[in-house]
């Protein structure tokens, strides 16, 4: 009987923080879109622009660093895109111009490229076992979503400590301190021969010729546009429009709803209801989760008794 190959082996789990804190960075730069603008008095699209370039610079960069890897190696591939991630931010903190900022977002989208999944994937993907493969890609990929999740409040909570260029400047030692993880990266089994002497255009008209890749694809565009339109513009238009982000998380509503049906709880069983079980009509003196105001709410409804007009 032969043993089973382990899930969770170190190339896993070093791909996977890689990933996570590649992606929690790229997603929190909506975050900074009022700060800078309020700090210069540029209209947001500046800023908005730099995204959008940073989105593009990521995307041609994959093939470049995918094939980058096969020739000098995963781990240098993933150095270098990490230092590219750090210079883009130490330089954009430091940045007094729209044109600034949009050529210092080529860097960070490059870093990305060399960071994220176009050569993490293929890492964990040889380095993992047949019966393991898809696990294994599953994982890393949800290790990046959880860092979109988790890069928004974070940024947040920074900014309400330092300015937006001390963040910058946090973000770029957090990039660099994933390297300290790529030991446990071991360069699994390198590509055959045959592979490495395989042009690029005959990959690609291989993997046109696949409509799962073709799926793929497409499936990736759509998601990369949504995503990356929610984490550009949604942070600022919530803080413009709406509330502050950290006022109006879920966690407040959370705890104003806990105490409502402790209350309620109470209530019934100290016998103010009434002994068929109904509740107080609203208006009446004891307050009831209908007539308290939310908190965050502009105003509360007004009560109403039976018979009145």
């Amino acid at each position: 009987m032969t043993q089973r190959a382990p899930l969770l082996t170190p190339v896993l789990l070093a791909g996977s923080f890689v990933v996570l804190m590649g992606f929690a960075i790229r997603a929190s730069f909506g975050v900074f879109q009022l700060p800078i603008a309020g700090e210069f008095g540029w209209p947001r699209a500046e800023f908005s622009l730099a995204i959008a370039i940073q989105n593009l610079a990521w995307g041609f960069g994959q093939p470049l660093f995918g094939a980058l890897a096969e020739k000098i190696g995963d781990r240098k591939a993933i150095i270098l895109g990490a230092i590219c991630y750090a210079a883009g931010l130490v330089l954009s903190a430091g940045a007094t111009l729209p044109v600034q900022h949009q050529f210092y977002e080529v860097l960070v989208g490059l870093g990305i490229a060399g960071t994220g999944f176009g050569v993490v994937l293929a890492v964990v993907g040889r380095a993992s076992s047949a019966e393991n493969r898809s696990m294994s890609l599953a994982i890393v990929t949800a290790a990046g979503s959880a860092g979109q999740v988790l890069g928004p409040p974070l940024a947040e909570g920074l900014l309400a400590l330092m300015p937006w260029q001390g963040v910058f400047l946090v973000f770029a030692a957090l990039i660099l301190a994933t390297l300290m993880v790529l030991p446990w990266m071991r360069t699994p089994a390198p590509a055959s021969r045959a592979e490495l002497q395989e042009s690029m255009g005959a990959v690609v008209l291989g993997a046109l010729r696949d409509p799962s890749f073709a799926l793929i694809f497409l499936g990736f565009f759509s998601c990369g546009y949504q995503l990356a339109f929610i984490t550009a513009h949604f942070p600022a238009f919530v803080s413009e429009m709406c509330s502050p982000i950290m006022a109006g998380g879920c966690w407040p509503r959370w705890g104003s709803r806990r105490p409502a049906r402790w209350g309620r709880w109470r209530s019934r069983s100290s016998g103010s209801a009434t002994s068929r079980g109904r509740w107080p009509r609203a208006g009446s003196a004891s307050a009831t989760p209908r007539n308290t105001c939310w908190p965050g709410s502009t105003r509360a409804g007004p009560s109403r008794r039976r018979g009145s007009s």
